[in-house]
């Protein structure tokens, strides 16, 4: 793959100068070796390899421009406040029109930021909660050592996370009804 590597750094440079080279050519990568198994080189029916190699790389590089661009939105729309309506709930934000129907998993975990947001910028919950319940069910540490870093039991950091998860489902819940309104 390294013959080709020049060849995808300078297709992107001049097509999508604003974009990271390396993620999108790694993404290309992975794409092309889960595709390579069901390849046939035919050259005079598909064309060469490079224009098939090209094609997964500018698919690749929109993908990663429109994942941005959504990153953006969800910032925006998060960022110092949450869009509300007229009766003060949480609104998702809307899909842009035309949106690839494979993105809808990706505006599901828009929710899921947004909701994660409103639970964690709740003030009527305590600081030592909201660290406990980022630190296991976000970041992923193990209960064991949570605990010990609070000085707290693990059964504890479990009622914790589990509280924690069902007031998540909740605002999860609540915003996609929003949104389906």
């Amino acid at each position: 793959m390294a013959r080709y590597r020049p060849m995808m750094e300078a297709f992107l440079r001049e097509r999508f100068p604003m974009i990271d080279a390396d993620d999108v050519i790694q993404e290309t990568l992975v794409a092309l070796c889960a595709a390579l198994p069901s390849y046939h080189y035919v050259p005079d029916e598909k064309g060469h390899f490079h224009n098939y190699l090209t094609g997964i790389l500018r698919n690749k590089a929109l993908r990663h421009l429109h994942r941005e661009k959504r990153q953006t939105e969800i910032v925006e729309a998060v960022g110092s406040r949450v869009p509300r309506d007229r009766d003060g709930r949480a609104v998702a934000p809307r899909p842009p029109s035309g949106m690839m129907a494979d993105d809808e998993s990706s505006w599901r975990e828009a929710i899921l930021e947004i909701a994660l947001q409103q639970l964690l910028g709740n003030e009527s919950i305590r600081q030592q909660t909201r660290q406990v319940f980022l630190r296991v069910a976000v970041n992923g540490e193990k209960p064991e050592e949570v605990a010990a870093a609070f000085g707290m039991k693990r059964n504890a950091v479990d009622q914790i996370r589990s509280r924690m998860m069902v007031s998540l489902r909740s605002l999860v819940a609540a915003l996609e009804k929003v949104d389906g309104e």
